[in-house]
């Protein structure tokens, strides 16, 4: 397969707090609904696995396979847009979430590819994830988020 044949977004932040905490924050459905826009992921949390991500009005937004659940380094998802019919099309994408401590902090990389040149789901979730990111920094680091819905909403 050529490099052209992939479509990726890889996001790296450094967040003060431990690995658990980060862990507990990316699987929480709860605390999701704070950094993540009202969203939130229900799965039983281990490998092969089911997920379902669903706006805050209850509709499934996202649904995917778990494909690696080792806590509280890594997880792999299978991911696919259910909403927008053209992203659907597309199929299934890849999401990498790695932990790794540095310091008093961990370094967060995700990493959204699929095997499609020019995706439009990819290019749609390189603009979500830095707004996710920030978000659940700043709870994690000060208790509070930077962006609400609403700037979410006009952002897009």
């Amino acid at each position: 397969m050529s490099q052209s044949a992939v479509s990726s977004f890889v996001y790296v932040t450094f967040i003060r707090t431990t690995p658990e905490k980060l862990w507990s924050a990316l699987t929480d459905a709860n605390l999701m609904k704070e950094y993540w826009f009202g969203m939130h992921i229900e799965s039983e949390w281990r490998k092969g696995a089911d997920w379902k991500m669903f706006f805050p009005d209850g509709r499934v937004a996202d649904t995917g396979e778990i494909l690696e659940f080792d806590q509280p380094k890594r997880m792999q998802l299978k991911w696919r847009n259910e909403f927008r019919p053209e992203l659907k099309a597309e199929g299934f994408a890849l999401c990498t979430i790695e932990l790794e401590p540095v310091g008093a902090a961990v370094k967060l990389t995700i990493t959204h590819s699929m095997e499609r040149a020019g995706s439009k789901f990819i290019q749609a979730v390189s603009g979500g994830w830095p707004k996710i990111l920030s978000n659940l920094k700043s709870l994690l680091e000060t208790g509070e988020i930077v962006l609400t819905q609403a700037d979410h909403s006009h952002a897009r």
